[in-house]
């Protein structure tokens, strides 16, 4: 089980990239996300976080905004992520664009979002998925299935479509500010390139990393 990568472009030079990682990421999330990319879902990436002793975990969340103070997802305060987050700010965000032969590789420090910020993205959501943010005690143990189905359903008969649904006081964003952003790019032999974004100051320099 061996893939060669071969990037139509020729592969990332130094001399290809923007002056921030930001507007580099841009970029390369344009084309992941352009009519044809064979990327299903390019916005979906692996969060890891680690806990007060240094326990890692990571799972699969959805980037829901980017600028150029960092990357936003949202989720239940009361989760594992969130809970981690709480005592060690430090996270890993991966988007594995695999199909494109191409990652990117953030390390850096989450905060939560301001509440105008959560509370606008909360009521851009479908109607659904913002019963759905009420229905789950992310993370936490249940009996069975039918004990979230029924949950919901009581929400739904709460609020039906068409009418207001409250944002959950526990439910909000993180925005990650990035401390490195490296761009793989896919090359034959496994002679991959890999240029990393480390911030210096007010600005930002570029490494090269041996693949």
């Amino acid at each position: 089980m061996r893939e060669q990568y071969r990037p139509h472009d020729g592969g990332l030079l130094e001399s290809d990239l923007a002056a921030h990682p930001m507007e580099q990421f841009t970029r390369w999330f344009k084309q992941a996300a352009a009519p044809g990319s064979p990327l299903p879902e390019p916005n979906a990436m692996v969060v890891s976080t680690a806990d007060a002793e240094g326990r890692p975990s990571s799972r699969t969340v959805l980037l829901k905004s980017y600028d150029d103070e960092g990357f936003v997802f949202y989720t239940n305060y009361g989760s594992r992520k969130a809970r981690d987050l709480a005592v060690n700010p430090h996270v890993a965000l991966l988007f594995p664009w695999h199909p494109a032969g191409r990652q990117v590789l953030v390390a850096g420090t989450a905060a939560r979002t301001s509440r105008e910020e959560t509370e606008a993205y909360f009521h851009s959501r479908p109607h659904g998925s913002q019963l759905g943010a009420w229905a789950s005690a992310q993370s936490s143990v249940l009996d069975g299935r039918g004990e979230l189905d029924a949950a919901y359903e009581e929400l739904a008969r709460r609020h039906p479509p068409g009418s207001a649904v409250p944002v959950p006081p526990h439910w909000g964003g993180f925005r990650v500010v990035p401390r490195t952003v490296e761009f793989w790019q896919g090359r034959e032999n496994r002679l991959h390139d890999r240029l990393r974004y480390v911030a210096a100051g007010p600005g930002w320099r570029v490494e090269r990393l041996s693949p």
